[in-house]
């Protein structure tokens, strides 16, 4: 895993983990990464210096900082109540996002709550049919292994 920093167009600057510089360049190049403040799908890799610890500290500095599920932050915190709140109250629909909210949107399926996965353009295409959606900062629960 290697963790970039980096930044919008709009100079909004955000960290985020890849498994590995080819798994960041292949999610850039097709338009995957966004920026958490601004939704910019225009982000690129910031000027770092890389961050190394000798393997003896490196044990306690994890013990001292904390478990890296937990929140750091006020603002990881907002957006663990956020995903929380959205996984409570909407329906999973996984990558049948787009079918789901045009039948809602013409009336052939009950309306209600319901976040999923779709690609840019599809999501570029429902906004130009009328239909209001809203990307969300987080991607959905996937179970590895």
């Amino acid at each position: 895993m290697i963790r970039y920093s980096l930044n919008c167009d709009k100079e909004h600057a955000f960290d985020s983990w890849f498994a590995s510089a080819e798994a960041f360049g292949a999610l850039a190049e097709r338009g995957k990464l966004s920026c958490p403040s601004c939704g910019s799908f225009k982000v690129s890799k910031a000027l770092m210096a890389p961050s190394v610890r000798p393997a003896r500290k490196a044990a306690a500095a994890l013990e001292t900082k904390g478990q890296l599920s937990q929140p750091q932050s006020e603002v990881e915190t907002a957006l663990a109540e956020m995903r929380r709140q959205v996984e409570a109250n909407s329906d999973y629909v996984g990558v049948n996002f787009v079918a789901e909210a045009r039948k809602m949107h013409l009336g052939e399926a009950t309306e209600r709550s319901i976040y999923g996965e779709a690609r840019f353009d599809d999501a570029k295409t429902l906004l130009e049919e009328g239909i209001a959606i809203a990307p969300l900062p987080f991607m959905p629960v996937r179970k590895t292994n």
